[in-house]
């Protein structure tokens, strides 16, 4: 078994904990940085903040039983409450996970439990993104704040991570 991450080298910012719930697709008028006509492949647009000060995520990925294991640092960013408003606000928001470029969760915390059957036998791509409250993308130079590990999974793990 293997498993790769990548962490920030700096301090920690703190979050709530919880999913979050849709917000829809309307995006705020809020003042913070710059909405781009750019969006993800979600289809949501990229709000460009400046590089000095802007959130940043780190991702690793462990194993844990019945899956894997996977814990978010932030930089410049912290989770809202469940229920904020739908605005910008700069450096707050949630985090959605990606495995192979499909979202698995909506985050307001540190940490996650990804269940093995959503990973199996061969090499997997996590991806934690960084969304402001309107349902944006937070940018730096036109690239989503984003952070992504690779795991590995071997031939005798997948027959357990399976169905």
């Amino acid at each position: 078994m293997l498993a790769a991450c990548v962490l920030l080298p700096c301090g920690v910012a703190g979050c709530g904990s919880g999913e979050s719930r849709g917000r829809g697709d309307a995006v705020s008028s809020s003042p913070v940085g710059t909405v781009l006509a750019d969006t993800d492949e979600t289809g949501r647009h990229l709000r460009e903040v400046p590089g000095g000060n802007a959130p940043e995520v780190g991702v690793q990925v462990t194993p844990g039983p019945g899956g894997w294991d996977v814990r978010l640092a932030f930089r410049h960013f912290r989770c809202s409450a469940p229920g904020a408003r739908p605005t910008a606000v700069t450096g707050r928001g949630l985090a959605h996970l990606f495995v192979d470029g499909h979202r698995v969760a909506r985050l307001r915390g540190h940490e996650y439990h990804l269940p093995g059957r959503l990973v199996r036998r061969g090499t997997h791509h996590v991806t934690a993104r960084l969304y402001a409250d309107d349902g944006t993308v937070w940018a730096v130079r036109g690239e989503p704040v984003q952070s992504t590990a690779d795991i590995t999974v071997s031939a005798a793990e997948s027959g357990t991570a399976q169905p």
